[in-house]
Formats: structure tokens, C-alpha cells, sequence
């Protein structure tokens, strides 16, 4: 698949679309699940909700990254774009 046709296009805003669905999905959840586990957490649910929302962050933020020099590359000439990601 060319860099920057319509077919990666099309792949690369259907990928986005499930990542921020997945994204929202799960912040949903968690202060769900937890809530109902306060009575054994206790206090520490915040803490717990407060660290798992900055890693989610970060693992959407590596994926923006990853795209973004992936582009950058693309750009270039080298090549290499591929949704899903594949290992090198």
C-alpha cells in the first residue's frame, strides 16, 4: 500500500476510530469497576485510577508518535508505513 493513498487513508482513520473507542471505553469503566471495589480498596481507588488513566495516555501518545515518524519516513522515501504495525 502506497503512502498517502485513499486505501491508507481509509485504514489509517478506521485505526483511529477504534483506538479513541477502546480509549473511551476503558476510562469508562475503570472508575466503574473500581467504585464498586472501594468498599476493599478503600481510599486508594483514586490513586488507582489516577495511574492507569496517565498510562493510557501515554500508550495513546507512543502510537501518535509512532505514526508520526512513521509518516515522516514515508516523506522522505524510505517506506515502512504499515497499519497495523508490523515488527522490523
Amino acid at each position: 500500500m502506497a503512502c498517502f493513498s485513499l486505501q491508507w487513508i481509509e485504514q489509517l482513520l478506521i485505526w483511529l476510530v477504534i483506538l479513541v473507542a477502546v480509549f473511551v471505553i476503558i476510562n469508562l469503566l475503570i472508575p466503574f469497576v473500581l467504585s464498586q471495589a472501594s468498599g476493599i480498596l478503600g481510599q486508594g481507588v483514586n490513586i488507582v485510577v489516577a495511574a492507569l488513566r496517565i498510562v493510557f495516555w501515554a500508550v495513546v501518545v507512543i502510537m501518535v508518535i509512532i505514526i508520526c515518524f512513521d509518516l515522516i519516513s514515508c516523506l522522505i522515501g524510505h517506506g515502512g508505513l504499515s497499519l497495523p504495525r508490523t515488527t522490523r
